[in-house]
């Protein structure tokens, strides 16, 4: 593994220019606010319930109640929620659940484990999920390949560029891209489209397995998390721009770069990252969403858009931060 961090900022972070000190308030850019806002026809804002109460870790407010989640989610204007912990996996008492508070279901994360499960136990599982989210009008599926992830251990360093565990060895790389093909057909079979989550700590973090992931496996589409992409040092606006027509998903989050940079520099895990505050909305941070904003317009984008951060709760709250959130995707599409 390599662990050797660079001395020098999250190179998609720095061109921004607003440095962030620790943690921030629940403010916005106003600068981003102001800034030739784009209109998003057709879209839907939505929001993870991470935001509220961490699904990885359970010091991060773990134990909040579904009902807190879903009435501080609808009072900040959301109209749609993905799954959570918390949430029921029984399709008539979730919609219940969510209906209670006019809100939709947007998605769900599913963890893959193509690369070293047997592919007809992925597929029952998948099925099971998909069944969920069909159900209760969700149009897409969420997955990431968790063989050997590392992000939910509280202690495993993060690696950065593209020498780093974990990987996939080139025997696992057919597995992975067969796995996925299938997948996508049980998907497409159920009118559901599959959206593949770049994430930190996961077998698909550096840009180049991202990029032989999609071009090996055209039939699933690209959630664009910006946040996760550029914790990892590649560029998201690159990446959006590069795949716009495959762009299905959309999670919205920044990444503050002074952190990101501690991270890389003293070896840190994924869960100290995030409890250090190494994520935060969009609006705040250094990604820059006006530009994304307008790849995903040039692109007739009409999916949904869904804010979410996962940081500790308790040292930024989650109604606020909420509400500046959508506050600041208003500004900046009309949605």
């Amino acid at each position: 593994m390599c662990r050797r961090p660079p001395s020098r900022p999250c190179p998609p972070c720095a061109p921004r220019g607003r440095p962030m000190t620790g943690q921030s308030s629940n403010s916005v850019s106003t600068t981003d606010a102001m800034s030739s806002p784009v209109q998003l026809r057709d879209c839907l804002v939505g929001a993870n319930p991470i935001i509220w109460s961490n699904d990885d870790f359970d010091d991060l407010a773990y134990d909040v109640p579904l009902e807190t989640i879903l009435a501080e989610m609808r009072g900040a204007g959301f109209a749609g929620s993905e799954l959570g912990h918390a949430y029921p996996r029984t399709p008539a008492t979730l919609a219940e659940a969510l209906g209670r508070h006019d809100l939709r279901l947007v998605s769900g994360w599913h963890s893959t484990y193509l690369a070293s499960k047997p592919l007809a136990e992925e597929e029952q599982g998948f099925r099971r999920h998909l069944n969920l989210l069909k159900t209760l009008g969700a149009r897409v599926a969420i997955v990431a390949e968790c063989t050997r992830c590392i992000h939910g251990n509280r202690h495993a360093a993060l690696g950065f560029g593209e020498t780093f565990e974990p990987r996939l060895s080139e025997a696992e790389w057919p597995k992975l891209v067969a796995g996925m093909k299938h997948l996508a057909a049980v998907a497409a079979a159920e009118e559901m489209k599959i959206v593949y989550h770049h994430h930190m700590g996961t077998v698909i973090q550096a840009e180049g397995d991202l990029e032989r992931l999609l071009a090996s496996v055209p039939e699933i589409s690209l959630l664009l998390d910006a946040g996760h992409l550029a914790f990892a040092g590649i560029d998201p606006v690159a990446v959006a721009r590069r795949h716009a027509a495959r762009i299905a998903h959309v999670h919205l989050k920044s990444v503050r770069p002074e952190v990101a940079d501690r991270v890389r520099r003293e070896g840190w895990s994924f869960y100290r990252a995030v409890a250090n505050g190494v994520f935060t909305v969009a609006g705040d941070g250094c990604v820059d969403y006006p530009a994304i904003f307008r790849i995903l317009a040039g692109a007739d984008y009409r999916g949904w858009l869904v804010v979410e951060a996962e940081e500790d709760p308790v040292k930024v709250p989650a109604l606020p931060k909420a509400k500046a959130a959508r506050a600041y995707v208003r500004a900046q599409t009309g949605v």
